[in-house]
């Protein structure tokens, strides 16, 4: 279900527990005497014994992985299924197929309107891209090339004749191909501001959900790691960092910038993510992350109608072009011919598309640098500091310190916790002790048992270029072009993420003396990126969609209980299931 860790990561296998059931795809031997039910057969296994019997003899016992708990609430539900089952490449087509698409138009006064609005069926279709995508696309191409040039190819692919304009019913294309670091420069300047004080305004707190987090401060742009959380671990809840992800904020800055501006409703912007992650479908589904949030008309909350009505891995970018007989690695790797139209905010339109591309520095990794953000932020405001790193048990935790100049100092103390095993260890800091039954004695509050202020968390080994979405080795398609004449094993697989890693800084330039020193720029710059212009943007932002910037960059969290061994009815299996087709898990 939720593939965001490679099948080679043994340590993050588990052992079945009491009513852990798995899916098992039983095939018959032979025609049926007699009518199947039509009910869905599973393999049930309580405390990791045997399985039950099936038609074709005895089932070997079920391997359960995090892999498959990581969208469960015990087991995976029907209605998770069905929300993630819902966003895939025929969607895409589907969509793209159902009328032809509005047009944005500017006539030579510098005004933007739409055209097509007389067909409701009709939407405006707009797709944000990951740099881990497009490194991992990178890597796939070979040759090397680059992530800018894959960049270039996925452009041609989603706007240009060569793509998917050349066919479908109506010829449809999007009309802007948008790069998800814009928001992620946001994230990271909201997040430090978080962690630090400072800054942006923190969210008000309507109830106990929408309290500030509360340090050691956890990063919660990782979505395997957030559900795993809300679903095993509730007492990390108020330790997740309120930011939105850089997809989420993507979202929500389109929908609500282009519905107010242009003047249609959210429902026909329809936003397309792609991304290195299949839990990131469920994050597109959540309650939190629909206009219901932001949209409040003469007192009228929204639809439920979602700020990324679809989700498509990496790998699933070679299903979309092979649905249209679309050759992906002859789409030229060059700026695409047609013209996006203006954004029709200029200062979002500078937001969106900077002049220069940020370099992804390698310090930083492959996650989005959050951690590595606010450690420089840190070193920015004291100066004559410098950053300390220690190893931890193995390559996935690190500490890191910035201290003074003598190293006695300690300012700010963060950590690194990447894959399950290591995030395991972690929540265990986390969990309140229970106190001694003897007179006098107190448990031990949630979070007293880390020394950090933050905490960079990510579910996949090695990070976000490692995602279970990414083309991995073993993917056909990769074979057949490296030409292995046996299936690829672990060290093919390690040397196939180094090319990823590798083309993901494909773009990366050779830091300066001063930026080595501090990573910041004497015009108030950290790690390339003007806090100072961010704020001004997103201030800018709440005051053209008069939305309060803390219900348009913020989001909450919330236990999720099990339903494992519940009876539930047909009945109120579907009222659920429809329940959650706008949002929630």
């Amino acid at each position: 279900m939720s593939a965001i860790l490679s099948a080679d990561a043994l340590n993050d296998f588990i052992t079945p527990g009491v009513a852990c059931i798995k899916p098992v795809e039983t095939l018959p031997t032979a025609a049926p005497t007699a009518p199947a039910e039509s009910s869905l057969e599973h393999e049930v296994i309580l405390d990791g014994a045997p399985g039950s019997q099936s038609q074709s003899g005895s089932a070997a016992p079920a391997q359960i992985s995090l892999t498959d708990c990581l969208a469960c609430s015990g087991c995976v539900t029907s209605a998770e299924a069905v929300l993630v089952s819902l966003q895939s490449h025929n969607e895409v087509l589907s969509v793209l197929d159902e009328a032809p698409a509005l047009h944005v138009v500017t006539d030579g006064g510098g005004q933007v309107t739409v055209e097509g609005l007389q067909n409701p069926s009709s939407k405006l279709f707009v797709v944000s891209v990951s740099p881990q995508t497009r490194a991992s696309l990178a890597a796939a191409c070979g040759n090397d090339t680059t992530e800018q040039q894959a960049g270039h190819m996925i452009e041609q692919l989603f706007m240009g004749e060569h793509g998917l304009r050349g066919g479908g019913k109506h010829g449809n294309g999007f009309t802007w191909v948008l790069d998800t670091n814009t928001a992620r420069e946001a994230c990271l300047v909201l997040g430090s501001d978080e962690v630090l004080g400072g800054g942006m305004k923190q969210p008000k707190p309507k109830d106990d959900s929408n309290k500030p987090a509360t340090p050691p401060i956890l990063t919660s742009s990782c979505p395997g790691w957030v559900c795993y959380a809300e679903k095993t671990h509730p007492y990390v809840l108020p330790h997740l960092s309120r930011v939105k992800s850089p997809q989420a904020l993507m979202g929500t800055l389109l929908k609500t910038t282009l519905s107010r501006k242009l003047g249609i409703s959210p429902e026909r912007i329809w936003h397309l993510a792609i991304m290195p992650c299949f839990d990131k479908k469920l994050e597109a589904s959540r309650e939190e992350l629909t206009d219901a949030v932001w949209k409040t008309e003469d007192g009228q909350p929204g639809m439920g109608v979602r700020d990324v009505d679809c989700v498509i891995t990496t790998k699933e970018i070679f299903m979309l072009v092979a649905s249209r007989g679309i050759d992906f690695f002859s789409i030229p790797n060059v700026a695409s011919p047609v013209q996006q139209p203006p954004f029709p905010d200029p200062t979002i339109q500078r937001f969106l598309f900077p002049s220069n591309a940020k370099k992804q520095s390698r310090s930083a990794g492959t996650s989005g640098g959050n951690l590595h953000f606010i450690l420089h932020d840190v070193q920015s405001r004291n100066p004559d500091s410098r950053i300390e790193t220690v190893r931890g048990r193995n390559a996935d935790v690190v500490e890191y310190k910035v201290v003074d100049s003598t190293g006695k100092t300690v300012f700010f103390e963060a950590a690194r916790y990447y894959g399950f095993r290591n995030i395991q260890n972690l929540v265990r800091k986390l969990k309140p002790q229970t106190g001694s039954r003897l007179p006098g004695s107190a448990k031990r509050p949630a979070g007293k048992g880390l020394k950090f202020k933050y905490v960079e968390v990510m579910a996949c080994p090695g990070g976000c270029t490692n995602g279970g979405g990414q083309v991995k080795v073993d993917d056909q398609i990769i074979i057949d072009r490296k030409g292995f004449e046996a299936k690829p094993g672990p060290q093919e697989q390690k040397a196939w993420l180094a090319e990823v890693d590798e083309a993901y800084f494909s773009a990366d330039e050779p830091e300066s003396e001063l930026e080595k020193a501090n990573n910041g720029g004497l015009d108030g710059t950290i790690c390339g990126i003007s806090p100072s212009n961010i704020r001004d943007t997103l201030v800018h932002w709440s005051s053209i969609t008069g939305i309060d910037l803390y219900r348009l960059a913020y989001t909450s969290y919330r236990e999720v209980i099990s339903d494992v061994g519940k009876e539930i009815t047909d009945t109120e299996r579907v009222v659920q299931i429809a329940g959650k087709i706008g949002g929630g898990w």
